[in-house]
C-alpha cells in the first residue's frame, strides 16, 4: 500500500512581517530509510527569527523554523536499523547533505560542497518541497541524520544543545581546548553560556568578556574563572597576549581587531556569531604573535553525536526556559532584545493548542 503524507500542525511564519501564527503543514511519507518523530520540545534561535523575517535573503512562505528537536521515534521505515520505535532522538541545523563530496565523506556534513539539506527553508531531495523545521508536532527525517539523546540527560532542556551546543563544541575540540588552555568566550548568551559550561568541562581556563557585569553571578556560576566588562575598553590592554583561543559567540560589529590583539602565539580567535556586516580585520594585527582568524559551523553528525554524549558524561544542559507555542512571538521579541537566559524552549504539546 502506498505511504501517504501527514497533516501536522504548526507554527509558521505567513510572511517577513506577520506574527508566526498557527497552521498545518504536510510532512513526506515515511520511506524507507526514514523515521517520523513526534516532537516533544523545540528550541529557538536567534537564527529561526533572522531566517523567517527575510533578514538573510528572500524565502518562500509559509515557513516553520526550529532546528533544534527533540522527540519520540514513532515510525521507522522498512530499511531503517539505527532507531526504534519509543526512542528519544534529536534533529539538529541539517537533515541530508550529498554523502559524495570530500567533505561529507569525511564527516563533515555541515561543510557539503554542494551545501547541506537545512532543517528549514532547504529544498528536500526526497520530494523536492521546502524543508520545514521544530515548531511542529511531527518531523520526518533520514536516519543519517538523527541524533540519539541520552537518557541521563534533562529532556525538557536539551534541545538547544542541537545547535548552540555543537556550534560552540566543534571549535572548542578542533583547537584543542583544554587542560593548560587559556579560553576567553566572547558574549554571554545562548552560544556563549554553552561554550563556558563546555570549555570549563574540558579542563580548561575560562574567561568571559562581555559588554557588562550583568551577568557575572551567572558566568562565575556556569563555569567561568574569570569574568570582565569590555565596555571601558581597559581588558584590552591588560589582558593582551594573553588567550590562546577566543570564541567570538555575538552576532553583532565589534572591534575585531581589539579583540585579536588579545590572543597570544598562534592563538586563534574563531567566530561563530554571523553579523551581516563584514568584520574588518587590519592584517598587521595578525602578524603580531602569528595570530589567526577564523569562523566554524557547527558540526558534523558524528561529532554532534560525541558532543551529546560528552554533555550527558558531565551532566550538561543549557539554561532554558519553557514556554508554550502561543508564546513564540513574545518569546522572539525578547530574544532580538536580549532579554532571554539562555534559551527558549517550546514545549510541542501545546502546538495546536489555542487559547
Amino acid at each position: 500500500m502506498e505511504k501517504t503524507t501527514t497533516t501536522v500542525a504548526a507554527w509558521a511564519a505567513p510572511s517577513a512581517t506577520e506574527p508566526v501564527a498557527l497552521t498545518t503543514i504536510e510532512r513526506r511519507a515515511v520511506g524507507p530509510k526514514d523515521v517520523l518523530i513526534a516532537i516533544d520540545y523545540a528550541g529557538i534561535c536567534h537564527s529561526d527569527i533572522h531566517f523567517a523575517r527575510g533578514e538573510w535573503g528572500p524565502i518562500s512562505y509559509p515557513q516553520v523554523v526550529g532546528h533544534e528537536i527533540v522527540g519520540v521515534v514513532t515510525e521507522t521505515g522498512s530499511e531503517v536499523s539505527r532507531y526504534k520505535v519509543g526512542e528519544r532522538v534529536g534533529v539538529g541545523c541539517m537533515v541530508n547533505s550529498c554523502r559524495e563530496c570530500a567533505n561529507c565523506l569525511a564527516g563533515q556534513e555541515q561543510y557539503c560542497l554542494k551545501g547541506n539539506i537545512q532543517t528549514f527553508g532547504g529544498v528536500d531531495p526526497a520530494d523536492g518541497t521546502i524543508t520545514q523545521g521544530g515548531y511542529s508536532t511531527h518531523v520526518v527525517v533520514t536516519e543519517d541524520f538523527v541524533l540519539r539523546i541520552p537518557e541521563n540527560l534533562d529532556y525538557a532542556a536539551v534541545a538547544p544543545l542541537l545547535c548552540a551546543g555543537i556550534t560552540v563544541y566543534s571549535p572548542l575540540k578542533h583547537w584543542n581546548a583544554g587542560p593548560g588552555k587559556k579560553i576567553a568566550v566572547v558574549g554571554m548568551g545562548g552560544l556563549g553560556h554553552m561554550a563556558v559550561k563546555i570549555a570549563h568541562a574540558l579542563g580548561a581556563e575560562v574567561t568571559v568578556l562581555s559588554q557588562g557585569l550583568s551577568k557575572k553571578e551567572d558566568g562565575l556560576r556556569l563555569g567561568a574563572d574569570h569574568y570582565y566588562a569590555t565596555g571601558d575598553g581597559t581588558v584590552f590592554t591588560e589582558k593582551a597576549n594573553t588567550y590562546d583561543l577566543i570564541i567570538n559567540t555575538v552576532s553583532a560589529l565589534i572591534d575585531i581587531n581589539a579583540y585579536l590583539g588579545l590572543l597570544t602565539f598562534d592563538g586563534t580567535l574563531v567566530s561563530v556569531g554571523a553579523p551581516a556586516e563584514p568584520l574588518p580585520v587590519q592584517a598587521f594585527t595578525l602578524f603580531n604573535n602569528r595570530r589567526s582568524f577564523a569562523g566554524s559551523s557547527i558540526g558534523g553528525i558524528l561529532e554532534t553525536q560525541e558532543m551529546l554524549d560528552f554533555c550527558a558524561q558531565h551532566g550538561i544542559v543549557p539554561e532554558t526556559e519553557l514556554i508554550s507555542a502561543d508564546y513564540v512571538n513574545e518569546a522572539w521579541e525578547r530574544v532580538v532584545g536580549s532579554d532571554v537566559r539562555y534559551r527558549f524552549v517550546i514545549d510541542a504539546k501545546t502546538i495546536g493548542v489555542t487559547a
